[in-house]
Protein backbone atom coordinates (compact mmCIF):
# COMPACT_ATOMS: atom_id res chain seq x y z
CA UNK A 1 0.00 0.00 0.00
CA UNK A 2 1.46 2.76 -1.18
CA UNK A 3 0.20 6.78 -1.20
CA UNK A 4 1.48 9.03 -3.54
CA UNK A 5 3.21 12.51 -1.77
CA UNK A 6 3.32 15.82 -2.55
CA UNK A 7 6.66 17.94 -1.60
CA UNK A 8 6.77 21.54 -1.85
CA UNK A 9 10.45 23.33 -0.50
CA UNK A 10 9.70 26.24 1.45
CA UNK A 11 11.41 29.89 -0.41
CA UNK A 12 14.55 30.49 1.34
CA UNK A 13 14.81 27.52 2.86
CA UNK A 14 15.60 24.05 3.18
CA UNK A 15 12.63 22.99 4.26
CA UNK A 16 9.65 20.82 2.90
CA UNK A 17 6.57 20.48 3.43
CA UNK A 18 4.73 17.24 2.76
CA UNK A 19 0.82 16.36 1.86
CA UNK A 20 -1.17 13.48 0.80
CA UNK A 21 -3.62 14.05 -2.15
CA UNK A 22 -5.25 11.00 -1.01
CA UNK A 23 -5.23 11.49 3.25
CA UNK A 24 -5.86 15.58 3.53
CA UNK A 25 -5.20 15.53 7.31
CA UNK A 26 -1.82 14.36 6.93
CA UNK A 27 0.60 17.10 6.87
CA UNK A 28 4.26 17.60 7.87
CA UNK A 29 7.43 18.93 7.18
CA UNK A 30 11.00 18.14 7.18
CA UNK A 31 14.62 20.01 7.06
CA UNK A 32 14.95 18.56 3.40
CA UNK A 33 13.57 15.88 1.53
CA UNK A 34 14.72 13.03 3.33
CA UNK A 35 13.49 14.29 6.60
CA UNK A 36 10.49 15.07 5.17
CA UNK A 37 9.70 11.28 3.85
CA UNK A 38 10.74 9.91 7.00
CA UNK A 39 8.19 12.33 8.70
CA UNK A 40 5.68 11.67 5.86
CA UNK A 41 5.17 8.35 7.40
CA UNK A 42 4.52 8.86 10.70
CA UNK A 43 2.17 11.69 9.24
CA UNK A 44 0.37 9.31 7.22
CA UNK A 45 -0.08 6.97 9.90
CA UNK A 46 -1.09 9.48 12.57
CA UNK A 47 -4.23 10.68 10.13
CA UNK A 48 -5.08 7.04 9.38
CA UNK A 49 -5.43 6.66 13.22
CA UNK A 50 -8.55 9.86 12.92
CA UNK A 51 -10.35 7.58 10.01
CA UNK A 52 -10.24 4.41 12.44
CA UNK A 53 -11.07 6.37 14.96
CA UNK A 54 -14.01 8.03 13.22
CA UNK A 55 -14.81 5.05 11.56
CA UNK A 56 -14.53 6.46 8.38
CA UNK A 57 -13.06 3.96 5.33
CA UNK A 58 -9.71 4.91 4.08
CA UNK A 59 -9.27 5.78 0.85
CA UNK A 60 -7.48 3.16 -2.00
CA UNK A 61 -4.15 5.47 -2.96
CA UNK A 62 -4.28 7.29 -5.52
CA UNK A 63 -1.31 6.59 -8.31
CA UNK A 64 1.49 9.14 -8.53
CA UNK A 65 1.34 11.91 -10.49
CA UNK A 66 4.79 12.65 -12.49
CA UNK A 67 7.03 13.72 -10.13
CA UNK A 68 5.31 12.52 -7.40
CA UNK A 69 7.10 10.03 -4.67
CA UNK A 70 5.61 7.00 -2.73
CA UNK A 71 5.57 6.31 1.01
CA UNK A 72 4.96 3.38 1.41
CA UNK A 73 3.28 1.48 4.30
CA UNK A 74 4.25 -1.52 6.54
CA UNK A 75 2.54 -5.10 5.80
CA UNK A 76 0.91 -5.06 8.86
CA UNK A 77 -0.39 -1.25 8.88
CA UNK A 78 -1.70 -1.91 5.46
CA UNK A 79 -3.17 -5.33 6.54
CA UNK A 80 -4.91 -3.27 9.64
CA UNK A 81 -6.20 -0.77 6.89
CA UNK A 82 -7.92 -3.34 5.13
CA UNK A 83 -9.16 -5.32 8.03
CA UNK A 84 -10.92 -1.68 8.95
CA UNK A 85 -12.44 -1.13 5.37
CA UNK A 86 -13.73 -4.35 4.99
CA UNK A 87 -15.35 -4.00 8.83
CA UNK A 88 -16.62 -0.46 7.74
CA UNK A 89 -18.25 -1.75 4.57
CA UNK A 90 -19.71 -4.72 6.45
CA UNK A 91 -20.95 -2.26 9.26
CA UNK A 92 -19.10 -4.47 11.88
CA UNK A 93 -18.23 -2.94 15.29
CA UNK A 94 -14.99 -4.36 17.44
CA UNK A 95 -16.84 -5.66 19.94
CA UNK A 96 -18.88 -8.19 17.33
CA UNK A 97 -15.70 -8.92 15.53
CA UNK A 98 -14.07 -10.08 18.83
CA UNK A 99 -16.98 -11.97 19.70
CA UNK A 100 -16.98 -13.78 15.41
CA UNK A 101 -12.79 -14.15 16.58
CA UNK A 102 -13.67 -15.97 20.22
CA UNK A 103 -11.26 -13.21 21.36
CA UNK A 104 -11.24 -10.82 24.34
CA UNK A 105 -12.86 -6.78 22.80
CA UNK A 106 -9.50 -5.41 24.36
CA UNK A 107 -7.45 -7.98 22.44
CA UNK A 108 -9.12 -6.67 19.09
CA UNK A 109 -8.36 -2.78 20.42
CA UNK A 110 -5.10 -3.63 20.41
CA UNK A 111 -5.41 -5.30 16.48
CA UNK A 112 -6.78 -1.95 14.82
CA UNK A 113 -4.15 -0.12 16.85
CA UNK A 114 -2.26 0.77 13.94
CA UNK A 115 1.15 1.47 16.24
CA UNK A 116 0.66 -1.95 17.78
CA UNK A 117 2.77 -4.54 15.97
CA UNK A 118 0.12 -7.68 15.42
CA UNK A 119 1.27 -10.27 13.87
CA UNK A 120 -0.10 -10.59 10.17
CA UNK A 121 -1.58 -14.12 10.84
CA UNK A 122 -3.86 -12.34 12.99
CA UNK A 123 -5.59 -9.40 10.84
CA UNK A 124 -5.83 -12.49 8.59
CA UNK A 125 -8.01 -14.44 11.23
CA UNK A 126 -10.08 -11.39 11.62
CA UNK A 127 -10.47 -10.91 7.94
CA UNK A 128 -11.64 -14.29 7.88
CA UNK A 129 -14.12 -13.78 10.37
CA UNK A 130 -15.47 -11.41 8.11
CA UNK A 131 -15.82 -14.05 5.46
CA UNK A 132 -12.73 -12.48 3.53
CA UNK A 133 -9.05 -13.59 2.76
CA UNK A 134 -6.03 -12.25 3.17
CA UNK A 135 -3.77 -12.92 0.10
CA UNK A 136 -0.44 -11.69 -0.20
CA UNK A 137 1.58 -10.73 -3.26
CA UNK A 138 5.49 -10.50 -4.42
CA UNK A 139 5.97 -7.49 -6.62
Amino acid sequence: MRFPVRLVKERNSKAVNVSFPDIPEALTFGVDEADALRHGVDALETALDFYFDDGRSIPTPSAAKRGQKMIELPPTVAAKILLHNEMVKQKVRPIELARRMGIPRQELVRVLNLKHKTKIDTTAQALHALGKRLVLHVA
